[in-house]
């Protein structure tokens, strides 16, 4: 079975950060660790100061939705 293929785009909804290559991931685990890094990577690339509206949609090689992440979200595990 060939390892899954995820799309991970950024947006709040005015604003779209696209993953035009996607990524491919054995295992679900680490899909949601990968989107989580891209959303932790985005805010400190990026010095905007209200991420509140932002999330990490994560979709298939079909272009399904398995994944929605708010960024608030990563930012709460990062400080753990």
């Amino acid at each position: 079975m060939p390892t899954p293929l995820y799309r991970f785009h950024c947006t709040n909804g005015l604003s779209l950060v696209a993953d035009l290559r996607g990524k491919r991931l054995p295992s679900d685990a680490l899909m949601r660790f990968h989107a989580e890094r891209i959303a932790l990577d985005l805010m400190r690339s990026d010095d905007r100061a209200d991420w509140s509206a932002w999330h990490v949609e994560v979709y298939d090689a079909k272009g399904r939705s398995i994944l929605r992440m708010a960024f608030t979200t990563a930012r709460d595990r990062d400080s753990r």
